[in-house]
């Protein structure tokens, strides 16, 4: 353990990916910063019960979500879904399946875009938590698409402060990088991983570090940089 390069993951990334990384001597520490409650309700379970039956146009833009939601559908769903990231779109196809999935994209602004191209699109149920950004409905909004938003999930912000020193710290959500900043402070040594474009732009609020990002959004991508990045030996 001591001759291991230490990382801190301030969100659980599993076993497998855990167990990777250690064959490359990086030790990762989870220790989540932010937690996530799914809200349940009857009139939220009305409304989606309702909403299974129709041939609804839906977006996703966390696992949380779909999770949440998966968890009140009465049933299958006809439902076209376009969805941020693969670990969301991953959930997705388990809840509903792959020809479910009508579109992808690796951050609000291009999911947008990638909707809008869908000209018969004319309104989108947008499954989300009560911290979601901005880009998305506002892009929707511009171009004349109707937006319905139904909040399913709320994350909580749980700040620990970190006292151990570590090689590198990865990031995984903007709220996890303000949790996280609230109580801590990073030295100058320290390498940054964020799991995207839109949680390195948080990061830059706190700290002018460099920051490593992956090309898609995707924590297997993500383990493998910082093994590229610390290990002597660069299969990856």
């Amino acid at each position: 353990m001591e001759n291991k390069i230490q990382i801190l993951s301030t969100k659980p990334i599993g076993a497998k990916l855990a167990r990777i990384a250690g064959e490359h001597d990086i030790c990762i520490d989870e220790v989540p910063f932010i937690k996530t409650e799914e809200i349940v309700s009857e009139e939220l379970k009305k409304r989606i019960a309702a909403l299974s039956k129709q041939n609804i146009t839906a977006v996703f833009t966390s696992a949380n979500a779909v999770n949440a939601v998966k968890k009140l559908l009465p049933g299958k769903t006809s439902w076209k879904i376009f969805c941020i990231g693969y670990q969301t779109k991953n959930s997705a196809v388990d809840t509903f399946s792959e020809k479910n999935i009508i579109g992808i994209a690796d951050n609000g602004e291009e999911l947008g875009e990638e909707i809008i191209k869908h000209s018969s699109v004319k309104k989108i149920i947008f499954f989300c938590g009560n911290q979601r950004r901005e880009v998305l409905p506002e892009k929707l909004k511009k171009n004349g698409i109707e937006l319905e938003e139904i909040v399913v999930y709320k994350t909580i912000e749980k700040p620990k402060i970190i006292s151990k020193h570590y090689a590198g710290i990865l990031f995984f959500s903007p709220s996890g990088v303000r949790s996280f900043f609230s109580v801590n402070k990073i030295n100058e040594t320290v390498q940054i991983f964020a799991i995207g474009a839109t949680t390195a732009k948080e990061i830059k609020t706190y700290s002018q570090l460099p920051i490593i990002i992956p090309g898609h959004p995707d924590k297997e991508e993500l383990i493998h940089l910082v093994i590229k990045h610390f290990s002597t030996i660069k299969s990856f």
